[in-house]
């Protein structure tokens, strides 16, 4: 077995060397403090691997993203968003029987009680939808109390993930409805997962809706792109408050909270903003890429480049794809659908961004597909939190089920104030 030294204090240590099914190595310290009495210091965990996961791989150099194995590119090609969900949760793709059964399980949550349903009238009429997504699922978890994962046996698990798959779908078009004073309509059982989606989204107050297969796809492609991404702020914030064994539906409620955030899953509405901020400017967006190149301007270009892909995001060429075929389907006459094909066309052009390899990410598109749909601007990152439920899922489901995990409890390096005495109120 591999290993590396530490040499600290006159002694050295050894430490072994984990190599992965793709051969990432990593260090093994869970031994350090207890040996060394050290620990490791790193911000923002971006050279830390909190878990052993078998759920997805990503390599940013090589713009890779698979599945369980499966790459990105054919399971958009050949799969739905529900084969997905089934493969990231069960690790293998479904027979027809499995995803049969799946689906009907999936049915279970089509519907949200009256009860639930009611709190949707105390929300302010402009409270943000992912607040009340979050705030939802946190009501959930009243109803239901005993779904932490001691009391869960292996078939109530699957069983209780499937109702909350299927309930996202509700408590997602609710919001949209909620805050734009539409009354809720019930699933539609006729219609697929996305199909019934959009219908619970846009059906008028009868229920109907005519689905149009294009957008739908679209759709479902966007949900598939979404899914998971490895071990990030959300994922990683549900597998954090998943360790101590919280209830499932407050623990997903914490993975839409951190999704939430404009550096996350926020990245497509900031696009949209960005489009509307050069709209307002006159439409120039020649002058902004000028903006975004100067070092001095605090302005970026929303949309383009990724934290993790150093190369093309793998998602966005799919994606790209989809957007070009719904805005020519829909003939959609914006201007800041406009000012964001002018953008991208120059930005791939243009010597400075593609030296720096600042390519379009997904982001960049899914914004511009939410918006031509009729999606509006503060659902975008509910659209993402639908996406990544099978992803939180699935994290969650493989951290309680290893027998070595552990509660989540960092460590940190006190900087403040050493032992001092008390002073008094009145000697200060």
């Amino acid at each position: 077995m591999s290993e590396v030294k530490l040499e600290y204090d006159g002694q050295t240590y050894s430490f072994p060397i984990v190599v992965g099914t793709e051969n990432e190595k990593a260090i093994d310290i869970s031994k350090l403090r207890a040996s060394t009495g050290l620990v490791t210091l790193d911000n923002g965990y971006v050279n830390t691997g909190s878990c052993q996961s078998k759920i997805t791989f990503l390599n940013g150099e090589q713009g890779i993203l698979r599945y369980r194995g499966y790459s990105i590119e054919e399971l958009c090609e050949k799969s739905s968003f529900v084969e997905v969900m089934y493969l990231l949760i069960n690790g293998e793709l479904p027979t027809e029987t499995q995803l049969s059964t799946f689906r009907t399980d999936l049915r279970g949550g089509d519907n949200l009680s009256n009860d639930v349903r009611k709190f949707y009238s105390l929300y302010p009429k402009d409270a943000h939808p992912m607040g009340i997504v979050s705030a939802t699922l946190s009501t959930l978890s009243t109803f239901h109390q005993d779904l932490t994962p001691g009391n869960l046996s292996a078939d109530q698990k699957s069983k209780v993930m499937s109702l909350l798959l299927g309930y996202m779908k509700s408590i997602c078009a609710y919001a949209y409805r909620s805050n734009t004073g539409k009354a809720f309509v019930d699933a539609n059982p006729d219609l697929n997962y996305v199909e019934d989606f959009l219908s619970l989204m846009f059906a008028d107050d009868k229920g109907q809706y005519e689905v149009d297969p294009e957008i739908a796809q679209a759709i479902d492609l966007l949900l598939i792109l979404h899914a998971d991404h490895e071990q990030n702020c959300s994922a990683s914030t549900v597998r954090l408050v998943g360790s101590s064994q919280a209830n499932l539906f407050a623990t997903i409620s914490a993975g839409v909270d951190a999704l939430w955030g404009q550096l996350h899953g926020g990245a497509n509405q900031a696009v949209i903003e960005m489009l509307e901020e050069i709209q307002k400017d006159g439409g120039g967006y020649k002058k902004f890429l000028d903006k975004a190149k100067d070092k001095n301007d605090p302005f970026r270009i929303m949309g383009f480049g990724h934290r993790v892909y150093k190369n093309f995001d793998p998602r966005a060429k799919i994606i790209k794809k989809a957007c070009d075929s719904v805005l020519s389907k829909l003939g959609v006459n914006d201007p800041a659908l406009e000012i964001a094909k002018g953008l991208e066309e120059a930005a791939l052009t243009d010597d400075y961004f593609v030296e720096r390899k600042l390519y379009p990410n997904v982001d960049f598109y899914s914004g511009i597909i939410y918006r031509a749909i009729g999606i509006p601007t503060n659902m975008f990152t509910v659209m993402f939190a639908l996406g990544r439920l099978p992803g939180w899922i699935s994290q969650w489901k493989e951290m309680i089920e290893d027998p070595t995990s552990r509660i989540g409890r960092p460590r940190q390096i006190y900087m403040g104030e050493t032992a001092r005495a008390y002073t008094p109120i009145g000697q200060r």
